[in-house]
């Protein structure tokens, strides 16, 4: 019988295996035995290192036991540690197993249910139906478009000839503009006054008046 089923208790070669669940299981128990038994040999070997220091200076006999009792502890120590790590790295592969066992098993699940839901639909008579769904879509629009359409009571106008007819409205007012435009221009001007301004005397004349003035007050002075 092999290691690995004394660990998880398999039998001869018509022996069921066991289930990954079991197997993990046994290896966390096994995890936990390594790990106390990690941490008696820790406690053992500080207890074999204070015998030595104790005995280092008395009892050179007694120092060397415990120093030797000491290496075989720290051997044991580092075997399980490499044991740890060993059944550490199984535990997790078949919990990755496990996992994916699941996951599989939920994805059949779904295809299963899938496979039923599909079960009774042909997909003839989806082609059908999506046809019909698509035809009274298009109805239905054409039955929008009909109403939305303005209703003019039998009259159709053609809508070049009314932007002609807007034109001709425009051009019509413009030219009105221009004419008063062009009327404003010819308003007639005031007329120049036919009476001539009063004329300025000429200087000479005020020159002369000033001389007979002076001539008139020497006379009276003398």
């Amino acid at each position: 019988m092999s290691i690995i089923n004394k660990l998880f208790g398999g039998g001869g070669k018509g022996g069921k295996g066991p289930s990954p669940q079991e197997a993990i299981q046994k290896l966390r128990e096994t995890e936990e035995m390594l790990t106390k038994k990690q941490e008696f040999l820790e406690k053992k070997i500080e207890q074999e290192l204070q015998i030595a220091k104790k005995n280092g200076t008395k009892n050179k006999r007694a120092a060397l036991q415990a120093l030797k009792r000491k290496k075989r502890y720290e051997k044991q120590l580092a075997q399980i540690d490499g044991t740890l790590s060993t059944i550490e790295f199984q535990r997790e592969a078949l919990e990755n197993a496990n996992t994916n066992t699941e996951v599989l098993k939920n994805l059949g699940y779904a295809a299963k249910a899938m496979k039923s839901a599909h079960e009774n639909m042909d997909i003839d008579k989806v082609d059908d139906l999506m046809q019909d769904i698509t035809e009274q879509q298009e109805l239905a629009q054409e039955i929008s478009d009909a109403i939305s359409k303005p209703v003019g009571f039998g009259e159709e106008f053609d809508e070049d000839e009314l932007l002609a007819e807007l034109d001709e409205l425009e051009q019509e007012e413009l030219d009105k503009n221009l004419l008063e435009i062009g009327g404003s221009e010819n308003v007639p001007l005031p007329n120049v006054p036919s009476t001539s301004l009063p004329s300025r005397p000429a200087k000479k004349e005020e020159d002369e008046d000033d001389m007979e003035d002076l001539q008139r007050w020497a006379m009276e002075a003398m």
